[in-house]
């Protein structure tokens, strides 16, 4: 496994992570014997980073997250994220909150200080309140968090976040169906040293190549109750693009997949090939998935011209439905 430097808090870290929101909930039935065999294999094959939040499944991936740094005896990078436990309100993000928040992810990863703490998709308004982010910085001088970041929905929020000096990381939604970070976020990303931690790398598995136009989705899987954004952004499920039109898209990206690979591993050494990220987060239910995501990192540089024709793809199919939105 290839390591990256994440920015400004100088820890080196996997470049291929493991993101847990699946191992929480919202993506159909899991089972914690087969999340923790996940993860261990993740590990296994080199993984060091590990993200998660206090929402998914109501801290049950930070509970799962604390059992294996428990059984394991490598220094691994964990990342957790707050601030959706309450309405999504900018008076919500005052000190006290944040720090009860942050506290009860202690409790449940059982550590007594987290590596790093994200502003979990906050509001517009919280970018423009110096105050919250004073309050952050306030928490990692009182040692309850080693650094801090935020997740974001848009580019415009990424750009607004990172003006301010205490952000070390951005966690960003960006992938084949979604290039957009790639233009202006990725180069002042690189100018503040800020690190890049990419989400939603398979476009909620879109880009997995695994799924037909009559693939259903469980009741409690939001690739099923989302796909029109009813409960949450709608870029979160499948980057925001048309299913149809996902299917159809990857259908022209078979011809692309490298002998010996997947599209999942192509997808995420797409990724891989920017210089600002720091690490990319698929997320696995099981041990085989997990082993199958770390091997993306063994890829080489893709070909011109399969990037020449992914970007073209994008152009032609992708970028008038989701370009600006996001």
């Amino acid at each position: 496994m290839h390591t990256r430097r994440l920015g400004k808090t100088n820890l080196e870290i996997s470049e291929i992570g493991f993101g847990a929101w699946a191992i929480g909930g919202s993506w159909g039935a899991t089972d914690d014997a087969e999340s923790l065999a996940a993860m261990h294999a993740a590990v296994d094959a080199g993984v060091t980073f590990l993200d998660t939040a206090d929402v998914y499944g109501d801290g049950r991936s930070e509970r799962l997250i604390g059992q294996l740094i428990r059984e394991r005896p490598e220094r691994l990078v964990v990342a957790t994220k707050f601030g959706r436990r309450a309405p999504l309100d900018v008076a919500q993000y005052t000190y006290d909150n944040l720090r009860a928040w942050l506290q009860r992810s202690l409790e449940n990863l059982g550590v007594d200080v987290i590596d790093l703490v994200q502003l979990h998709c906050p509001p517009w308004d919280v970018y423009y309140e110096p105050a919250v982010f004073d309050a952050c910085d306030r928490l990692v001088a009182e040692g309850l968090v080693r650094a801090f970041g935020v997740s974001v929905e848009k580019v415009e929020e990424a750009l607004k976040a990172i003006e301010y000096p205490g952000v070390r990381t951005v966690q960003i939604i960006f992938n084949i169906f979604r290039q957009r970070p790639a233009d202006l976020f990725f180069e002042q990303a690189l100018r503040r040293d800020v690190g890049v931690i990419v989400r939603v790398p398979l476009a909620s598995g879109l880009l997995t190549g695994k799924f037909r136009r009559d693939s259903l989705f469980d009741d409690d899987d939001h690739r099923r109750f989302n796909r029109h954004g009813q409960q949450f952004d709608v870029g979160e499920t499948f980057a925001g693009v048309n299913f149809e039109r996902g299917l159809e898209v990857v259908d022209e990206l078979r011809e692309l997949v490298p002998p010996g690979a997947t599209m999942a591993q192509l997808a995420l050494r797409w990724i891989l090939g920017f210089d600002a990220v720091s690490t990319v987060i698929p997320g696995a239910k099981t041990a085989e998935q997990a082993r199958a995501n770390a091997a993306a990192t063994d890829l080489p540089p893709l070909p011109a011209a399969t990037l020449e024709r992914i970007a073209a793809l994008y152009s032609e199919r992708v970028a008038r439905l989701v370009h600006q939105r996001w």
